[in-house]
């Protein structure tokens, strides 16, 4: 099975390949460590746990390494430590662990790799270093800037004009600036800010030079896959790119680079700055169940907008449940996941496809093989008795969603048609058996509850 995905530098979908090393590696921008993470934050932490989990399926776990750093210096940080009180290694490890146990309620599971920067400061001065002598570097008041002038590409990724992404980025205009895009490196740290001894006085990374280092001394010169939200394409990924071209002889930094798009509130994107965030703390309080956010977070294709709506949660709920007393009411036969799904997620995660082919699994009552795909990408992992507890659902029976009596009758009048009246009668039984009472007429089929 081959595995193709969209590749943002290039425009189009491509094979993944191994690194020089012979694994399947992965680096993922994580968080920076200063609050609780939105749902929003969720979904590059989802989308790229799956293609970690479908890696591991097609290649096996000893082929792959993923990693997602962590940012735990920076600004931010920095003044909420002062606004506390406290030292920033408090606040770090404060949100580093809420946001580890936030998205593993959303059944994202560890990366193999999780590289913290302050941890690779002086391999960051190192390749600072490097950039300088090379001449795509140069210091300035105690500050060192990259000088994309020495990327003859700068600016491939994001592919729009050098003026329009500066604008769009609010990129600081400074005195001691070269060009304009030129950015931050190195940065000069007061005595009462945290900062490391380098060449070019005391003083801190910049944000884009940690990546950078942290890949190079994880995973290798070039990887296979580097991911992250849209809203890091540029600066962040521009810069990453260009810095490690320039470092390494113009080696690129990643075979494919893979951006999920935004998650939006009404219409306008949810970000903290804006004010319209939902925390996952707050759906979980709320009693949603995680993998009721992860199957949402799922339902649209990774790279397409995905609006936040209560009917989206409530849609999945009800397909959850539905899968979850079917595996309750029938007894399993231990299976693999189905090809066609496993082809699916193959074709740039295409989970929507996916989902068709779990709801036709669910229809045609192949239990095992529902069972064993969608546990692939991270859902059916409770045990169905305990799905039916917690949603308020009597264990004497279970109550089926009308969505899910629309979709089994769909179902039905499919397979008369096609004249396999074994499954039509199957279908017709089962829905009996949870109350369910079918009616054909001239007009098709209608139901009452019995």
């Amino acid at each position: 099975m081959t595995i193709r995905l969209y590749d943002t530098l290039s425009r189009a979908k491509k094979p993944v390949a191994p690194d020089a090393r012979g694994r399947y590696s992965m680096y993922v921008c994580g968080p920076t460590v200063y609050g609780r993470a939105h749902i929003g934050n969720a979904r590059p932490a989802v989308v790229f746990d799956l293609l970690r989990r479908l890696l591991v399926h097609v290649h096996g776990a000893g082929n792959v390494v993923y990693a997602r750093n962590i940012t735990d210096i920076d600004d931010k940080i920095m003044a909420k430590a002062v606004a506390e009180g406290v030292p920033i290694e408090t606040i770090t490890q404060r949100y580093e662990d809420f946001y580890l146990a936030d998205m593993g309620a959303l059944g994202v599971t560890p990366p193999d790799l999780a590289p913290h920067a302050t941890q690779h400061v002086s391999g960051m001065i190192d390749m600072i270093g490097r950039l300088v002598d090379l001449g795509a570097a140069y210091a300035a008041e105690g500050h060192v800037l990259f000088n994309v002038d020495a990327d003859a590409d700068y600016g491939q990724l994001s592919r729009r004009p050098l003026k329009e992404m500066i604008a769009g980025a609010r990129v600081e205009v400074a005195p001691y600036k070269k060009n304009p895009a030129d950015f931050v490196l190195w940065k000069p740290s007061r005595d009462d800010q945290p900062g490391w001894d380098s060449p070019w006085g005391r003083g801190r990374p910049g944000w884009h030079i940690e990546c950078s280092a942290m890949i190079e001394a994880e995973l290798g010169t070039t990887i296979s896959i580097h991911g992250g939200g849209l809203d890091l394409q540029f600066p962040h990924h521009e810069n990453e790119l260009a810095q490690s071209r320039c470092a390494h002889g113009g080696a690129p930094l990643a075979d494919i680079w893979m951006h999920n798009g935004f998650l939006s509130m009404g219409s306008e994107k949810m970000s903290k700055s804006l004010g319209n965030v939902v925390g996952v703390e707050d759906l979980l309080d709320a009693g949603w169940h995680g993998e009721v956010l992860r199957l949402v977070l799922l339902s649209t294709n990774y790279r397409q907008p995905l609006e936040w709506t209560l009917d989206k949660l409530e849609q999945a709920r009800q397909t959850l449940t539905k899968w979850y007393g079917l595996l309750r009411s029938e007894d399993v036969t231990s299976a693999l996941p189905a090809p066609a799904f496993v082809e699916a997620l193959s074709d740039d995660l295409n989970v929507s496809k996916g989902i068709a082919v779990l709801h036709e699994l669910s229809a045609k009552r192949e239990l095992g093989q529902l069972l064993a795909s969608a546990q692939l990408i991270g859902l059916l992992s409770m045990d169905p008795s305990l799905w039916m507890e917690q949603e308020g659902i009597a264990a004497s029976g279970f109550i089926v969603p009308e969505v899910s009596i629309d979709d089994e009758i769909i179902a039905r009048t499919a397979a008369r048609a096609r004249k396999d009246f074994a499954e039509s009668d199957r279908i017709r039984d089962a829905l009996a058996a949870a109350g369910i009472i079918l009616e054909d007429g001239p007009g098709g089929t209608t139901w009452r509850r019995a």
